[in-house]
């Protein structure tokens, strides 16, 4: 038997795949062949899927910039200096070079040496005089570093820019440094690319190359829609005769000049004529997946790339899109803002004259919120702050200034922070909270100052009382209290306590929702109640404790008495009620010590 030789990868005698000599895929690899400047120029400005697929991701990166963090007068004066230096639309054209050459980069023109390190700090008012984009063609990198201990290790120690006398030198902190596509062996990069990267177009080329031929192909087949098809007796017996043969051409040539859209054709009896239709019908379908293969390899949804809405009925393209804003945002992140940060930093001294390290930005957000959706975050913000407010955990001051960033950041209210800040500085606006300075009147009666301590019983009526007590009377009960007395005890407090300090619930009307843990009980006096959870309930109950309200009982449990005459029912055969209970507002009163002589108990018939 002879020896049998085994070989990595897929194989199968029968179906012959991965055999080289029937399967035509086993021979393929693939092949890294750089592409020129000069083809990287043509299909820029030829290729409409090139261009787009260059510039849109630049474009996107920068267009909505970025949102400082600072005083209004300072966020001012670092705008202004941005845009007095250009550095929003020379950011946008520097990642589209660099994507498009593999590499470019901004050099920050100040009064100091070029060749030596930028330190920001040395930057004083208007210390950046101009900022200049230069691809790498124009800026030629120079020997890369190879100690690992260098943070420029794998990149140039410097740069040298073409064109200049003696080819000035670069420190490589003194550019914000954009590449394309980030090469896997730096010290391996051959010929204008060594000390860059590579151009998004290499990767992409072959996928936009096959779009663009397939459309021109599809635009070519057009013309010729309908091919009209001539049927000659005799035809190829009669060529031999050199006259015949003219005199044929001529004759199709008067039935051309005779024929049009609306014209008659004229021909012998003998003669026949067919016209022929290309099938147009899955070519835009095909059409569609080149294009959607360009999509994939830039990483742009087709909504975007096409700038149409998705087809189908339950599409929408929100979920292409919220992935592409994701892509753009880690590009801002990743890319763009190391490189701009010790340009941030001189970009701030240069505005400010100094540095301010509670300074920051962050970038504005790419998906554009619909009318609808701004008011309802202003909505949810205004109740929000006044939920906080009954809470009573912050000041005036503070709710104010939060509320006014919130209103602005969200665009609510665009500009509400100069008004305020110009309605604070006229003194205009009064909190109604005392100053420290103000002479009080210490013969002022107790309402105008904390109320007079007094005994506290607060509940909450149920508002779907009848609910709660048709189930009890599906559950057998003889009695129950009527509907008007169902409640819910938040607090007996037979100890005096301020009132005004307690404060008002978050929610008027609270609703604790069905299911949860219920239990039948029969508490003290045989009362009969339904036992549940609510942390709304309890986190109120324990604030009035804190308060300085009294509880004669071990703990609270939240509970509605359903009836007094619990002796007469046994609990192991009722249900606990699983319904919603709805409860209305809080009632504050002083405690009644004979409050259950007013309770009256109502029997099943009624």
């Amino acid at each position: 038997m002879g020896k049998m030789f085994s070989f990595d990868g897929l194989r199968s005698l029968v179906s012959g795949l991965g055999t080289p000599g029937r399967d035509k895929a086993a021979t393929t690899d693939y092949s890294y062949i750089p592409l020129s400047d000069d083809q990287l120029f043509a299909a820029f400005k030829t290729s409409w899927v090139i261009n787009k697929m260059i510039r849109v991701p630049a474009q996107d990166a920068t267009r909505k910039w970025r949102n400082w963090q600072a005083d209004q007068e300072q966020i001012e004066a670092i705008e202004a200096e941005e845009k007095r230096l250009g550095i929003q639309n020379k950011l946008r054209q520097c990642k589209t070079w660099a994507r498009l050459w593999g590499g470019a980069a901004i050099y920050i023109g100040t009064d100091q040496d070029p060749s030596e390190p930028f330190d920001p700090a040395t930057i004083g008012k208007d210390g950046i005089q101009y900022l200049t984009v230069m691809t790498r063609k124009e800026l030629s990198a120079g020997e890369l570093e190879r100690d690992p201990r260098s943070d420029l290790y794998g990149k140039p120690k410097d740069y040298q820019i073409a064109g200049v006398t003696d080819f000035q030198k670069v420190h490589p902190s003194r550019l914000i440094i954009q590449i394309g596509e980030e090469h896997p062996d730096p010290f391996q990069v051959p010929g204008v690319n060594a000390g860059w990267g590579e151009s998004a177009v290499q990767a992409a080329y072959d996928a936009c190359k096959n779009a663009d031929s397939t459309a021109g192909n599809i635009a070519s087949l057009v013309f010729e829609a309908n091919i009209d098809v001539f049927g000659v007796p005799d035809l190829m017996s009669q060529l031999a005769d050199p006259a015949y043969e003219e005199r044929v051409l001529k004759r199709f040539s008067l039935a051309s000049l005779g024929k049009g859209i609306n014209k008659t054709l004229i021909h012998d009896a003998a003669e026949e004529f067919n016209r022929k239709q290309i099938n147009f019908s899955q070519l835009p379908e095909l059409l569609q997946q080149f294009l959607l293969m360009v999509s994939g390899a830039s990483d742009i949804p087709l909504t975007r790339f096409l700038g149409q809405s998705p087809a189908g009925l339950s599409s929408t393209g929100d979920g292409d899109m919220n992935n592409y804003f994701e892509m753009v945002h880690a590009l801002q992140t990743l890319d763009l803002e190391p490189a701009l940060k010790r340009f941030d930093d001189a970009l701030i001294s240069s505005a400010l004259g100094s540095r301010p390290d509670e300074i920051w930005y962050e970038w504005a957000p790419l998906k554009q919120m619909s009318e609808k959706e701004i008011a309802e975050i202003g909505e949810r913000t205004a109740k929000t702050l006044e939920t906080m407010s009954r809470v009573g955990g912050w000041t005036g001051e503070e709710l104010r200034e939060v509320g006014t960033n919130q209103f602005v950041e969200n665009g609510v209210f665009p500009g509400l922070d100069n008004v305020v800040a110009e309605t604070d500085a006229s003194g205009g606006f009064d909190l109604g909270e005392g100053d420290d300075g103000d002479d009080q009147d210490t013969n002022a009666s107790p309402q105008a100052q904390d109320a007079a301590p007094r005994t506290l019983y607060v509940s909450r009526k149920v508002v779907n009382a009848v609910e709660i007590i048709e189930w009890a009377k599906a559950q057998g009960f003889k009695s129950t209290l009527s509907p008007e007395d169902l409640h819910v005890t938040i607090a007996f407090s037979r100890q005096p306590v301020d009132w005004m300090s307690i404060g008002e619930a978050w929610q008027s009307e609270l609703t604790i929702a069905e299911g949860g843990p219920r239990l039948m009980e029969v508490f003290g006096g045989g009362a009969l109640v339904l036992q549940f959870k609510s942390s709304e309930l309890e986190w109120r109950h324990e604030h009035m404790r804190e308060m300085g309200a009294s509880w004669d009982w071990p703990e609270y449990l939240p509970h509605i008495s359903i009836s007094y005459q619990g002796e007469d029912i046994d609990l192991a055969n009722v249900q606990p009620y699983q319904g919603k209970i709805v409860l209305g507002p809080e009632i504050f009163e002083e405690v009644k010590e004979d409050w259950k002589s007013s309770i009256k108990e109502q029997d099943k018939a009624q």
